[in-house]
């Protein structure tokens, strides 16, 4: 019979474990807005492909040289085409209005409008002068015609 042998340790001490739990909440605290971050800047982003009809049936208009359509008569306005997309609306000029949908469940996105304006040659606004000739760029995000998305929410392609 052995006297004094020592117990073999079993298990984790409750620093160890305290530290172990620490460590888990700071690399949480970090990666969690980016998270957040990613998931909003996806949404939009599917949001934004919304736009794609509009794209094409006011670049066809402007080309085709027929004469300019009413607000919300182009052919392309939509009620929630999609889960996260309220309204697409276009005015006169062929500014598209995107509103962001509640359904998209972040505050700082729900309800909020994205645009995308066609743009001539010289980088203005197409009009009714323009009729004949194709739309050269589209300026997509810009707070100038209505956009109040914040910048880092709205997708690369989409940053005025």
């Amino acid at each position: 019979m052995r006297i004094g042998t020592q117990n073999a340790q079993k298990g984790m001490t409750i620093v160890e474990v305290l530290m172990v739990v620490a460590i888990i909440a700071i690399i949480a605290a970090v990666v969690m807005p980016n998270v957040r971050s990613y998931s909003a800047r996806a949404k939009v982003s599917e949001a934004v492909l919304s736009l794609s009809n509009c794209r094409t049936v006011i670049h066809e208009i402007y080309l085709s040289g027929a004469e300019i359509p009413a607000v919300d008569s182009w052919g392309c306005e939509a009620e929630q085409p999609s889960r996260f997309v309220e309204r697409i609306r276009v005015t006169d000029d062929g500014l598209v209005r995107l509103t962001l949908s509640n359904l998209i469940g972040d505050g700082r996105l729900a309800i909020h409008d994205i645009t995308l304006m066609p743009l001539n040659s010289a980088g203005n606004p197409m009009s009714d002068t323009d009729l004949g000739t194709p739309v050269r760029r589209w300026r997509c995000g810009a707070q100038t015609d209505g956009t109040d998305v914040k910048l880092d929410l709205l997708p690369s392609s989409c940053r005025g």
